[in-house]
């Protein structure tokens, strides 16, 4: 089976305190299968820390910049991608999952300050992990892996300097 390609789209930026978030979707994204991350802006320091972290642990994961949002669904449609927006207000996404994953080619949207409301009307599926306020992070992080059915924690990384070994106790890390 062709794993499904997944890209993720975040919405806006809420300057100075966002960067740790941003750094978070990054690097979920990154371990649970997407190939990028459309940022509008971030700081330099988001994507030095993403391009250390391939650096280190393998994989050519990508934080796009500067796209703004409506380009970037614009492309995904051409491209064929279904847009899933990640919202409290969509769908449980226990009804909707049976049909997300028979997509072959997806771009997840998640909000960070206020989501305009055209997004509602551009997205395919708007899709909610729970209805009650919650991270975008989480969000994210449940829908990557509800839609792959836990595949994507079986994922080798290629190109990495290191390797964690599973250890009941302690921590074991290889060099490759």
């Amino acid at each position: 089976m062709t794993p499904m390609s997944i890209r993720v789209l975040r919405l806006g930026q809420r300057y100075v305190r966002d960067d740790r978030t941003l750094t978070h979707l990054c690097l979920v994204s990154r371990a649970m299968g997407a190939e990028c991350i459309y940022l509008e802006d971030a700081e330099k320091d988001v994507t030095a820390t993403l391009e250390e972290v391939n650096r280190t642990w393998g994989g050519d994961f990508q934080a796009v910049l500067g796209r703004p949002w409506r380009e970037v669904i614009r492309e995904a449609k051409r491209e064929g991608r279904h847009v899933i927006h990640l919202t409290m207000y969509g769908m449980p996404i226990q009804e909707a999952i049976v049909q997300l994953r028979e997509l072959d080619k997806v771009l997840l949207v998640v909000g960070g300050p206020k989501v305009p409301g055209k997004m509602y009307h551009e997205a395919d599926f708007n899709v909610a992990v729970t209805s009650q306020p919650h991270s975008e992070v989480a969000a994210l992080a449940i829908a990557l892996h509800e839609i792959q059915s836990g595949e994507e924690l079986k994922r080798a990384f290629e190109k990495s300097k290191l390797r964690i070994l599973p250890s009941p106790r302690g921590k074991k890390v290889v060099e490759n």
